[in-house]
Protein backbone atom coordinates (compact mmCIF):
# COMPACT_ATOMS: atom_id res chain seq x y z
CA UNK A 1 0.00 0.00 0.00
CA UNK A 2 1.24 3.43 -0.96
CA UNK A 3 0.45 6.78 0.10
CA UNK A 4 1.20 10.04 -0.29
CA UNK A 5 2.19 11.96 2.82
CA UNK A 6 -0.29 14.45 2.77
CA UNK A 7 -3.10 11.92 2.67
CA UNK A 8 -1.92 9.97 5.62
CA UNK A 9 -3.98 8.94 9.17
CA UNK A 10 -0.97 9.76 11.28
CA UNK A 11 -2.90 8.84 14.17
CA UNK A 12 -3.24 5.44 13.06
CA UNK A 13 0.02 5.58 11.53
CA UNK A 14 1.79 6.07 14.81
CA UNK A 15 -0.24 3.63 16.97
CA UNK A 16 1.10 0.78 14.30
CA UNK A 17 4.58 1.92 13.42
CA UNK A 18 7.49 -0.13 14.82
CA UNK A 19 10.38 1.49 12.27
CA UNK A 20 10.55 4.24 10.06
CA UNK A 21 12.61 3.96 6.71
CA UNK A 22 13.58 5.86 4.37
CA UNK A 23 15.29 6.27 1.02
CA UNK A 24 18.14 9.35 1.18
CA UNK A 25 18.29 11.14 -2.06
CA UNK A 26 15.68 13.43 -2.59
CA UNK A 27 13.79 12.21 0.06
CA UNK A 28 16.19 13.13 3.15
CA UNK A 29 18.65 15.15 0.84
CA UNK A 30 19.30 16.58 -2.40
CA UNK A 31 21.04 14.45 -4.65
CA UNK A 32 24.54 13.38 -2.72
CA UNK A 33 24.05 16.44 -0.65
CA UNK A 34 24.22 16.62 3.37
CA UNK A 35 20.76 16.87 4.95
CA UNK A 36 19.95 20.38 5.20
CA UNK A 37 19.90 21.48 9.41
CA UNK A 38 16.14 21.50 8.88
CA UNK A 39 15.52 18.04 7.98
CA UNK A 40 19.27 16.57 10.08
CA UNK A 41 17.43 18.10 13.28
CA UNK A 42 14.51 16.64 13.08
CA UNK A 43 15.70 13.29 11.77
CA UNK A 44 17.90 13.40 14.75
CA UNK A 45 14.84 14.15 17.27
CA UNK A 46 12.89 11.25 15.66
CA UNK A 47 15.25 8.69 16.82
CA UNK A 48 14.81 9.64 20.05
CA UNK A 49 11.17 7.86 19.81
CA UNK A 50 11.30 5.15 16.97
CA UNK A 51 13.95 2.57 14.89
CA UNK A 52 14.88 4.44 11.92
CA UNK A 53 16.36 2.82 8.94
CA UNK A 54 18.39 4.67 5.81
CA UNK A 55 17.99 2.34 2.72
CA UNK A 56 19.54 4.22 -0.08
CA UNK A 57 21.92 2.75 -3.74
CA UNK A 58 24.47 5.20 -2.74
CA UNK A 59 27.48 3.44 -1.23
CA UNK A 60 28.44 3.91 2.58
CA UNK A 61 30.72 6.96 2.39
CA UNK A 62 27.59 8.94 1.14
CA UNK A 63 25.80 8.26 3.92
CA UNK A 64 28.53 9.19 6.20
CA UNK A 65 28.65 12.34 4.22
CA UNK A 66 25.19 12.95 3.79
CA UNK A 67 24.04 11.42 7.26
CA UNK A 68 25.92 10.83 9.86
CA UNK A 69 28.20 13.51 9.52
CA UNK A 70 25.42 15.89 10.03
CA UNK A 71 23.35 14.46 12.93
CA UNK A 72 22.19 16.92 15.81
CA UNK A 73 23.66 16.25 19.29
CA UNK A 74 20.42 14.65 20.32
CA UNK A 75 20.22 11.51 17.78
CA UNK A 76 19.93 8.14 19.12
CA UNK A 77 22.57 6.36 17.01
CA UNK A 78 21.49 2.34 18.80
CA UNK A 79 18.40 3.20 17.19
CA UNK A 80 19.76 3.31 13.63
CA UNK A 81 20.27 1.35 10.81
CA UNK A 82 22.07 1.92 8.08
CA UNK A 83 21.51 -0.38 4.41
CA UNK A 84 23.94 1.42 1.64
CA UNK A 85 24.17 0.24 -2.04
CA UNK A 86 20.33 -1.32 -2.04
CA UNK A 87 20.77 -2.80 1.19
CA UNK A 88 23.52 -5.37 0.39
CA UNK A 89 25.67 -3.37 3.39
CA UNK A 90 23.92 -2.87 6.85
CA UNK A 91 25.59 -0.87 9.47
CA UNK A 92 24.47 -0.62 13.45
CA UNK A 93 25.83 1.45 16.22
CA UNK A 94 27.59 -1.23 18.59
CA UNK A 95 30.36 -0.40 21.34
CA UNK A 96 30.51 2.79 20.25
CA UNK A 97 31.44 2.51 16.28
CA UNK A 98 29.58 1.95 13.44
CA UNK A 99 29.86 -2.03 12.76
CA UNK A 100 28.76 -3.44 9.66
CA UNK A 101 26.26 -6.39 10.47
CA UNK A 102 26.62 -8.08 6.80
CA UNK A 103 27.66 -7.33 3.55
CA UNK A 104 27.26 -9.20 0.20
CA UNK A 105 29.95 -8.47 -1.80
CA UNK A 106 30.75 -9.41 -5.76
CA UNK A 107 33.26 -11.23 -6.50
CA UNK A 108 36.24 -9.49 -8.97
CA UNK A 109 34.82 -11.88 -11.40
CA UNK A 110 31.10 -10.83 -10.85
CA UNK A 111 32.58 -6.70 -11.38
CA UNK A 112 34.70 -7.20 -14.24
CA UNK A 113 31.70 -8.78 -15.93
CA UNK A 114 29.25 -6.40 -14.63
CA UNK A 115 31.27 -3.35 -15.50
CA UNK A 116 32.48 -4.18 -19.08
CA UNK A 117 28.53 -5.14 -20.01
CA UNK A 118 27.05 -1.79 -18.34
CA UNK A 119 29.99 0.09 -20.37
CA UNK A 120 29.06 -1.95 -23.73
CA UNK A 121 25.59 -1.74 -23.61
CA UNK A 122 25.31 1.97 -22.84
CA UNK A 123 27.88 2.86 -25.90
CA UNK A 124 25.31 0.73 -28.02
CA UNK A 125 22.64 2.19 -27.06
CA UNK A 126 24.11 5.97 -27.38
CA UNK A 127 23.89 6.61 -23.53
CA UNK A 128 27.96 7.01 -23.35
CA UNK A 129 27.42 11.11 -23.83
CA UNK A 130 30.87 13.13 -24.23
CA UNK A 131 30.40 15.26 -21.27
CA UNK A 132 29.84 13.55 -18.11
CA UNK A 133 29.83 14.93 -14.26
CA UNK A 134 32.17 12.98 -12.63
CA UNK A 135 32.46 8.96 -12.12
CA UNK A 136 30.25 6.87 -15.09
CA UNK A 137 30.89 3.31 -13.56
CA UNK A 138 31.47 3.33 -9.92
CA UNK A 139 32.23 -0.41 -8.03
CA UNK A 140 30.66 -0.13 -4.74
CA UNK A 141 32.14 -3.47 -3.62
CA UNK A 142 28.32 -5.32 -3.52
CA UNK A 143 27.31 -3.41 -6.48
CA UNK A 144 28.05 -1.98 -9.40
CA UNK A 145 26.28 1.43 -10.44
CA UNK A 146 26.17 3.09 -14.11
CA UNK A 147 25.52 6.59 -13.77
CA UNK A 148 24.31 7.86 -16.98
CA UNK A 149 25.71 11.24 -17.28
CA UNK A 150 28.14 10.58 -14.30
CA UNK A 151 28.06 10.51 -10.33
CA UNK A 152 28.15 14.12 -9.61
CA UNK A 153 25.25 15.05 -12.45
CA UNK A 154 23.32 17.74 -11.04
CA UNK A 155 19.66 16.90 -10.16
CA UNK A 156 18.07 19.01 -13.22
CA UNK A 157 19.75 16.87 -15.59
CA UNK A 158 18.80 14.22 -14.32
CA UNK A 159 15.82 14.09 -13.83
CA UNK A 160 15.56 15.71 -17.84
CA UNK A 161 17.26 12.82 -18.65
CA UNK A 162 14.56 9.42 -18.77
CA UNK A 163 11.36 11.33 -17.39
CA UNK A 164 9.42 8.11 -18.21
CA UNK A 165 11.84 5.06 -17.41
CA UNK A 166 12.05 4.10 -20.95
CA UNK A 167 15.95 4.48 -21.47
CA UNK A 168 16.71 3.00 -18.66
CA UNK A 169 14.48 -0.02 -18.42
CA UNK A 170 15.87 -1.12 -21.65
CA UNK A 171 19.40 -0.66 -20.97
CA UNK A 172 18.46 -2.69 -17.71
CA UNK A 173 16.74 -5.82 -20.01
CA UNK A 174 20.11 -5.48 -22.20
CA UNK A 175 22.78 -5.48 -19.47
CA UNK A 176 20.64 -8.47 -17.34
CA UNK A 177 20.67 -10.89 -20.80
CA UNK A 178 24.51 -10.58 -19.93
CA UNK A 179 24.70 -11.00 -16.44
CA UNK A 180 22.33 -13.84 -15.43
CA UNK A 181 23.57 -15.07 -12.18
CA UNK A 182 22.89 -10.73 -11.25
CA UNK A 183 20.50 -9.11 -10.35
CA UNK A 184 20.65 -5.55 -13.02
CA UNK A 185 17.74 -3.13 -11.45
CA UNK A 186 17.24 0.88 -12.51
CA UNK A 187 18.24 2.65 -9.55
CA UNK A 188 17.64 6.43 -9.19
CA UNK A 189 17.40 8.91 -12.13
CA UNK A 190 19.90 7.95 -14.41
CA UNK A 191 21.83 4.71 -12.72
CA UNK A 192 21.60 1.08 -13.04
CA UNK A 193 22.50 -1.15 -10.49
CA UNK A 194 24.11 -4.48 -10.32
CA UNK A 195 24.17 -6.66 -7.43
CA UNK A 196 23.97 -9.87 -5.95
CA UNK A 197 20.27 -12.18 -7.23
CA UNK A 198 17.77 -11.05 -4.19
CA UNK A 199 19.25 -8.23 -3.30
CA UNK A 200 16.93 -4.67 -3.53
CA UNK A 201 15.34 -2.89 -1.11
CA UNK A 202 12.47 -4.83 -0.48
CA UNK A 203 15.42 -7.58 0.53
CA UNK A 204 16.51 -4.91 3.08
CA UNK A 205 13.16 -4.31 4.22
CA UNK A 206 12.71 -8.19 5.17
CA UNK A 207 16.21 -8.10 6.47
CA UNK A 208 15.78 -5.50 9.13
CA UNK A 209 12.20 -7.35 9.79
CA UNK A 210 13.94 -10.83 10.70
CA UNK A 211 17.05 -9.30 11.97
CA UNK A 212 15.58 -7.16 14.56
CA UNK A 213 12.21 -9.33 15.36
CA UNK A 214 9.48 -7.40 13.97
CA UNK A 215 6.37 -7.84 11.28
CA UNK A 216 7.23 -6.05 7.90
CA UNK A 217 3.75 -4.59 7.83
CA UNK A 218 4.86 -2.58 11.26
CA UNK A 219 7.81 -0.80 8.90
CA UNK A 220 6.88 2.99 7.26
CA UNK A 221 9.27 2.97 3.88
CA UNK A 222 9.07 6.84 2.88
CA UNK A 223 10.73 7.70 -0.87
CA UNK A 224 10.50 9.66 -3.61
CA UNK A 225 10.31 6.82 -6.77
CA UNK A 226 7.64 4.75 -5.07
CA UNK A 227 5.64 3.83 -9.29
CA UNK A 228 6.09 0.83 -9.84
CA UNK A 229 9.50 1.00 -11.92
CA UNK A 230 10.99 3.10 -9.14
CA UNK A 231 13.86 1.91 -6.54
CA UNK A 232 12.10 2.51 -3.64
CA UNK A 233 9.25 0.19 -4.75
CA UNK A 234 10.40 -3.18 -3.83
CA UNK A 235 10.38 -1.66 -0.48
CA UNK A 236 6.64 -1.76 -0.68
CA UNK A 237 6.13 -4.94 -2.59
CA UNK A 238 8.06 -6.48 0.46
CA UNK A 239 5.34 -5.69 2.28
CA UNK A 240 6.45 -1.92 4.00
CA UNK A 241 3.94 0.40 4.46
CA UNK A 242 4.93 3.08 1.25
CA UNK A 243 4.83 6.95 1.99
CA UNK A 244 5.29 8.69 -1.04
CA UNK A 245 7.22 12.21 -0.94
CA UNK A 246 8.60 14.76 -3.35
CA UNK A 247 10.95 15.90 -2.11
CA UNK A 248 13.32 16.47 1.27
CA UNK A 249 10.76 19.59 2.15
CA UNK A 250 7.91 17.13 1.87
CA UNK A 251 9.64 14.31 4.43
CA UNK A 252 10.33 17.14 7.04
CA UNK A 253 6.31 17.61 6.91
CA UNK A 254 6.14 14.02 7.80
CA UNK A 255 8.26 13.90 10.34
CA UNK A 256 6.57 16.62 11.96
CA UNK A 257 3.34 14.95 11.75
CA UNK A 258 4.92 11.90 13.21
CA UNK A 259 6.88 13.60 16.59
CA UNK A 260 3.48 15.24 17.11
CA UNK A 261 2.06 11.69 17.66
CA UNK A 262 5.17 9.75 19.33
CA UNK A 263 7.67 12.38 20.75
Amino acid sequence: MIQRWDRLDYDALAGSARIIGFDLDNTLANSRKPMLPSVAGRFSELTKHIDVAVITGGRWELVVSQIIDVLAPQACKSNMHLMPTSGTRYYRWLNGEWTRVFSHDLTADQCARASASLERRAREMGLWPGHVWGERIENRGSQITLSVLGQQAPLEAKQAFDPDGSLKRRLAEAVAADLPDLKVHAGGYTSIDVSQQGIDKGFAVRELARLNNFPVERMIFVGDRMNEDGNDYPAVQAGAMGVAVNNPGDTVKFIDAMLERIA
